[in-house]
């Protein structure tokens, strides 16, 4: 079966084909098969990488959504095998129930396994417990024209850490042994409180993320003068006590796309100012079910449908822990100058536990993750903006996010893309690799 896919940002427009993977037996002989006729190919999950990291150079992809089965699971140690294709959502519907959680989750239970494994995915813990690369302990690796591979920290251990965060150029993952983390039930307990400007941020963060399993923040990028950066502090904590109940995913949708944008200026400030007055000004106890607290928006089916047909660009840069109030000050400077907002603007500390990925995003520091509507203005004007401010601030730019770094800037932020570069499957190739490297 063909399937016609795209990036979660609708940008750039290149459509993909995609060559449905049905069964894990079949694959040397399916990937040999797509490479013979294309040139190149490159493994594809759910699609929810933003730019252009997830798009083969070929324009044919490797699509492992349908590899999506639990292999062996070990409820006494919290230690699974699953398939590439399944979603992260998929695991907690049968995890929970048995007293388990994912140790690292981003923010979307749609990612597939082997999406989270290639682009190491991060979460509101990161502080606490690294990457999602911190708890993959082996997986198994095709090889175009090789016997699969192993690999582990003890197994093929080059391979095992060029393919954590190696956006699936190393090869196709076809399953992946994980560690889940015990809970005692699916509730989330949160405290929310509003902060007035970008300071109070930086001080509820050093006092509090330390105390929390999770934490996170949301900022009014529009707001100016005293108001900068004012924004939402969200902590979180399994629950000690409640329920083993299960969400069902959201039944909302966007039913089909707008000829235009329907988040402009005028919306974002009116949305903006509102959402940051809804939220208590003295610290509020909450709890909320775990498909709230970590994936509101999959509650509504196709959201990435309102920025139009022209789709829409996340910037997401982390800036390290000596510079980063300054360099977010700038850059919120520059974003509010420009009138070009964002409402999904997210603020959060990365902690210091590396990642055994090459290519891993996050370093100590303050990760800043914003949506805007795709025009020229942003390539050309307010994007090279914000990536000298980034750039000066020894900074870089998330792969997983991206459809614009320059291949100086990648080359210098992830110096250790030859070493990626030399272990990379040569039928391998994505849109994006080809922007920064060659």
């Amino acid at each position: 079966m063909k399937t016609s896919l795209g990036s979660w940002g609708n940008y750039p427009p290149f459509p993909q084909q995609g060559h449905d993977c049905m069964w894990r037996d079949g694959l040397p002989e399916h990937m040999e098969r797509v490479i013979l006729d294309h040139g190149n190919s490159l493994p594809f999950g759910n699609g929810r990488s933003y730019g252009d990291s997830c798009l083969a150079s070929s324009d044919h992809v490797l699509h492992m959504r349908f590899l999506d089965r639990f292999i062996h699971a070990d409820w006494q140690t919290g230690v699974i095998r699953v398939e590439a294709g399944i979603m992260l959502a998929d695991i907690l519907k049968v995890a929970i129930p048995n007293g388990w959680f994912l140790a690292v989750t981003p923010g979307t239970g749609f990612a597939t396994v082997g999406g989270a494994i290639a682009n190491d995915v991060h979460g509101k813990n990161h502080h606490l417990r690294g990457t999602f690369g911190n708890h993959v302990l082996r997986f198994s690796l095709l090889r175009h024209g090789e016997q699969a591979l192993t690999c582990s920290v003890s197994e093929n251990p080059g391979l095992f850490a060029a393919s954590i965060g190696g956006l699936g150029l190393t090869g196709v993952i076809q399953w992946a042994d994980l560690q889940l983390m015990p809970i005692r039930n699916s509730q989330i307990d949160s405290t929310v409180v509003r902060f007035a400007s970008l300071e109070e941020f930086f001080v509820l963060a050093n006092e509090q993320d330390h105390q929390h399993e999770y934490s996170v923040a949301w900022i009014d990028c529009l707001a100016r003068g005293r108001n900068k950066g004012r924004g939402v502090y969200i902590t979180g904590d399994h629950a000690r006590y409640g329920s083993w109940q299960v969400e069902r995913p959201g039944r909302l949708s966007v039913p089909l796309t707008p000829p235009f944008s329907l988040i402009n200026t005028l919306s974002l400030r009116a949305f903006n100012a509102c959402y940051w007055r809804a939220h208590p000004t003295m610290p509020q106890a909450r709890r909320s079910s775990h498909g709230a607290f970590f994936y509101p928006l999959d509650r509504i089916r196709h959201w990435n449908r309102i920025y139009g047909h022209r789709g829409f660009q996340q910037y997401q840069c982390v800036i390290p822990k000596a510079h980063a109030q300054a360099a977010m000050a700038e850059l919120l400077d520059t974003i509010a100058e420009s009138g070009q907002g964002s409402f999904l603007a997210v603020l959060k500390q990365c902690g210091d536990i590396a990642s055994p990925g090459l290519l891993s995003f996050p370093i100590p520091g303050t990760s800043l993750a914003l949506d805007f509507p795709h025009d020229d203005e942003l390539t050309g004007s307010l994007f090279p903006r914000l990536d000298a401010i980034v750039h000066g601030a020894g900074g870089r730019l998330y792969p997983a996010k991206d459809a614009h770094m320059s291949g100086n800037d990648f080359r210098r932020a992830y110096p250790a893309w030859e070493r990626l570069e030399a272990l990379r499957d040569p039928f391998l190739m994505s849109r994006f690799w080809k922007r920064v490297t060659l």
